[in-house]
Order: C-alpha cells, then sequence, then structure tokens
C-alpha cells in the first residue's frame, strides 16, 4: 500500500512539471500568460537606519514561482510561492541601501524581471505649529487657520481638526509653506482647533497643541480691546503732543512779554545832575534866579536838550529834640530842625 501511494506522488510530481514546461514555454508562451512580476514596498521614503518589507509578486497566482531579489545586481535571497506575494526584510543604514531593487520571477526555464525600486530617505516632520487668526462682523467671526512644521522631507500632507473630528480633507504643500483654511462662525460658539503633519513617513505623524476660541456670548464683540488699544494709544499720543506745543508757545510768549518790559535801574543821568545841582546850591555856589527866594538849574539831558528847573530855598532852624526812638535795639539820640519853605 505504501509503495502504491509512493508511485501516485512522484507520478503526480512530473505530471505537474510535465504541464508547467508545457503551459510555459517561454518561446511560445504569450505575454500576458507570464507577465514580469512586481516589486514594492508601503513606503518609499525611509528613514536611516530602518527596517522595511520587499514585496514580489505576480499576476498568475497559480504557479509555483521562485523570486530573487538583487540590489545593483548583487543577490540577496530566493523564496517560493504560489498566488501570495512573497517578503524581503531589509534595512536602509546607508545610502547604497536605497536601491535600485530588482526582482526576479523564474518557473521552470521562464525567467522575467521587474522594475527597478528605490526608496528615498526621509527626514520626519517636526510636531506642526498651528496659529489662528479672527475677523468678526455682526454675529459672526471669520476664522483663518494657519498649520506649519518647520522641519521634513516634502510634500507634506496637513490636514485640519475640530475637536478630534476631521474638517479638512490633507492639504499637500511641496514648499516649505504654511497651509491655510477658512472658516466662519458663530459669536457664541466655542471651539477648539489643532492639526496634523505628515509626509512620506506615514507611521510618524505629528500633531499640533490645540488652540481654543471662546465664544464672545450675546453682541459681545471679540477681540475689541485688541481692537481699540492701538486707537487709544494714539489718541493720548497726539493729545500729548497738542499739549506740549500749546505750552511751549506759551512760554515763549510770557517770555518775550517779560523782555519788552522797561527795567528800573535806579535814578537816571537826568535825575543825577538834578540831585547834583541840589548839592551844589547847598555848598552856596551862586546859581541865576527868575523869582526871590528860588534857584535856577539848568541840566541837560542824554540827547543834549537843556531844562530849567526851579527850586525852593530851604531855612533849617534848630529845635530841641522831642523825641527818642530806637532802632534794632539800641537807643540813639536824633536832634530834628524845622523846615521853612
Amino acid at each position: 500500500m505504501q509503495g502504491h501511494l509512493n508511485k501516485l506522488f512522484l507520478w503526480a510530481m512530473f505530471s505537474s512539471a510535465t504541464v508547467q514546461k508545457a503551459v510555459l514555454d517561454c518561446g511560445t508562451t504569450k505575454a500576458d500568460e507570464f507577465p514580469s512580476p512586481l516589486v514594492y514596498s508601503q513606503t518609499n521614503m525611509v528613514m536611516r537606519g530602518q527596517n522595511v518589507s520587499l514585496f514580489c509578486s505576480h499576476k498568475n497566482k497559480s504557479l509555483q514561482i521562485t523570486y530573487s531579489l538583487f540590489r545593483h545586481e548583487i543577490f540577496l535571497g530566493t523564496q517560493n510561492g504560489t498566488g501570495e506575494p512573497t517578503i524581503f526584510k531589509l534595512n536602509i543604514s546607508e545610502a547604497g541601501d536605497l536601491g535600485p531593487y530588482k526582482c526576479k520571477a523564474q518557473v521552470l526555464k521562464c525567467v522575467k524581471y521587474s522594475r527597478d525600486f528605490n526608496f528615498t530617505i526621509a527626514d520626519p516632520v517636526t510636531a506642526p505649529l498651528l496659529t489662528i487668526s479672527i475677523t468678526a462682523t455682526g454675529t459672526e467671526r471669520h476664522v483663518t487657520l494657519r498649520c506649519f512644521s518647520a522641519r521634513g522631507s516634502l510634500p507634506i500632507n496637513y490636514t485640519f481638526f475640530e475637536k478630534n473630528v476631521p474638517i479638512s480633507s490633507a492639504i499637500s504643500k511641496n514648499a516649505r509653506e504654511p497651509a491655510e483654511l477658512n472658516l466662519t462662525r458663530k459669536d457664541t460658539e466655542e471651539e477648539e482647533y489643532r492639526c496634523e503633519a505628515r509626509n512620506g513617513l506615514p507611521d510618524l505623524a505629528q500633531y499640533s497643541q490645540p488652540v481654543s476660541m471662546a465664544a464672545t456670548g450675546g453682541d459681545g464683540c471679540p477681540l475689541c480691546l485688541q481692537l481699540l488699544l492701538p486707537g487709544l494709544l494714539l489718541g493720548l499720543t497726539v493729545i500729548a503732543l497738542i499739549l506740549a506745543f500749546w505750552i511751549l508757545s506759551k512760554y515763549k510768549a510770557r517770555k518775550a512779554v517779560r523782555g519788552n518790559a522797561p527795567k528800573d535801574c535806579g535814578a537816571t543821568p537826568l535825575e543825577v545832575r538834578i540831585y547834583a545841582n541840589i548839592s551844589l546850591n547847598q555848598t552856596g555856589r551862586t546859581l541865576s534866579s527868575s523869582e526871590p527866594g528860588q534857584r535856577v538849574s539848568i541840566a541837560q539831558d542824554e540827547a543834549g536838550d537843556s531844562q530849567e528847573i526851579h527850586y525852593a530855598t530851604p531855612v533849617f532852624r534848630e529845635v530841641a529834640p522831642t523825641e527818642q526812638e530806637a532802632c534794632n535795639d539800641c537807643k540813639t539820640e536824633c536832634a530834628y530842625s524845622e523846615l521853612i519853605l
């Protein structure tokens, strides 16, 4: 019995090989019956030192196919498969590990090669920064969300969320610039936003910190203080400048008035000459007189004009002292004489 089973098994294997050989006569087989295999990975962007999987598969799922993997014409390994893709494990540690990779599919003497496949070294994205700008109009707020990741290999896909619910499709950026999303919300609504940055490294997506926007409520004006503060500061500055110019002009006007006022410098030259004439008269100098009992003095002012001045002749008579006056705590006797004009 056992010998009979062995004969049947050997006959089946021989028949299968004969059938495959008959079917896959590479000289006469059509191209669509045994096409080139496929080689691919879940991602072509990897980080240095990352472990990746490379798949080899074939469109014909009924044949027992031997797959061989090559990199730069260097043989890396062989696996057999039927129907399902075969998997080759790789480690990308240096630039030479990026490829090109090629997969060979072989059935008996029929051989086909895949196209080349290359990996790309990529930098993971950093956590993005989410900023919000708001413009209030009536009871609505026009909100602009901006999401930006400073590092990471391009392109970068940005997605916006409101309370963990996506509110946009992926916005792809091939340049180092932020992605924007415009929204319109009611004043009474309170929202919390965040955004996601993702590039060709799907397992290394990064999220921003959540940013909340509180409801203003009723007819309130959001961010009124921020809008009014610049105007208030400008108004105060203008008022301060006006006051400063006004005070300066008043000060200059008062200074000019004080500069133009006449100054009292004591006795004028004319008065000095008058007193000198009186002194000369008292010393007994003879002056011409126009009337008895009077003396006439001729004085000249600074312009050279003559002026005639009439003086009365005083007569002094001694009288007995009647009073004593104290000055600065010192008693001094004073003699008074009578003046008769």
